[in-house]
């Protein structure tokens, strides 16, 4: 058998909301439940076919949206994803916006953040396996151009690059802190993407942030007029053009060959600091799916 580079042959994972996967033309569908040593993922996994190439949705809340961002098990869901092949992940994540340019309807092709998060699991690593993986850039480049050109193909407005304020939740921010996170350069805020990135990055996957905006943040002037029904008018706006981001970017990946070129595949390599002899064999045991490619 044919060993393939890491990261290949291409699986797109998606995580989002349950309006993201209702795509037109999406086939062979069926959900699956994964299990995963760091306890159960937010849902079943749904698999299916778009234009060729092979898709996993996985609905970050749970359907029905049962679970809050702090209760999420972010370890899982990663580990759940890689376990079943995924190599790339495109999070789609509803976000307020912290810059005026950027209005309700915009979308943010993210490629930094700023985690503020305090009260989650942000390692598959610890004692007994220590790992330090840089975080300098991370989003992945190729990722994110793919993600620019299928947006600019269907007409999406949106931004390529910005910051996203990763907020512990589940209450929104002040006005004072939405001043000062303006203050720091943040385009976007939202509860969901930290630790999601940096666990994807310790799988070694590929992963890029498509932040949605639904409202201004309370920096606003106008945020104290924004009504319930206008916000949910905004977000199935957003949700069908996230429909049709995905089934644009979808065939854009069905052709790579090789491992990212932007090193997310080999993101462990020389990243593990605990000797060989001096690993808990119980925590190796559990990083096998996500860590095992470093770890024989």
């Amino acid at each position: 058998m044919t060993e393939h580079a890491p990261g290949t042959p291409p699986k797109l994972g998606i995580i989002g909301g349950s309006g993201v996967y209702d795509i037109p033309g999406l086939a062979d569908v069926r959900w699956q439940k994964v299990e995963t040593p760091w306890g159960q993922p937010s849902d079943e996994l749904m698999f299916g076919m778009l234009d060729g190439q092979e898709i996993v949705f996985l609905p970050r809340h749970g359907r029905g949206h049962r679970i809050s961002p702090t209760g999420l098990n972010f370890r899982a869901n990663i580990d759940a994803l890689k376990r079943v092949g995924v190599t790339e992940i495109v999070s789609v994540s509803a976000v307020g916006s912290l810059k005026a340019e950027l209005p309700p309807g915009h979308f943010v092709i993210v490629d930094q953040f700023i985690d503020r998060t305090f009260a989650r699991e942000k390692s598959f690593f610890g004692t007994g396996c220590v790992a330090h993986v840089s975080m300098a850039h991370p989003v992945c480049s190729r990722l994110g151009d793919h993600l620019e050109a299928a947006a600019k193909s269907i007409g999406v407005p949106h931004a390529r690059g910005g910051t996203y304020m990763v907020m512990e939740g589940p209450q929104f921010s002040s006005r004072a802190e939405s001043e000062l996170y303006r203050q720091w350069g943040c385009s976007v805020i939202g509860m969901t993407n930290m630790p999601e990135a940096k666990l994807a990055r310790e799988a070694e996957l590929c992963y890029a942030t498509v932040a949605m905006v639904t409202d201004y943040d309370c920096w606003h002037p106008d945020h104290d007029h924004v009504t319930v029904d206008a916000v949910i008018k905004v977000l199935l706006a957003n949700a069908d053009k996230a429909r049709a981001l995905v089934k644009a970017v979808a065939p854009r990946l069905v052709d790579r060959d090789r491992s990212c070129h932007a090193g997310c595949h080999t993101a462990l390599e020389s990243a593990l600091i605990t000797a060989p002899a001096a690993r808990d064999r119980g925590l190796v045991a559990k990083l096998q799916s996500v860590a095992g490619r470093v770890l024989k």
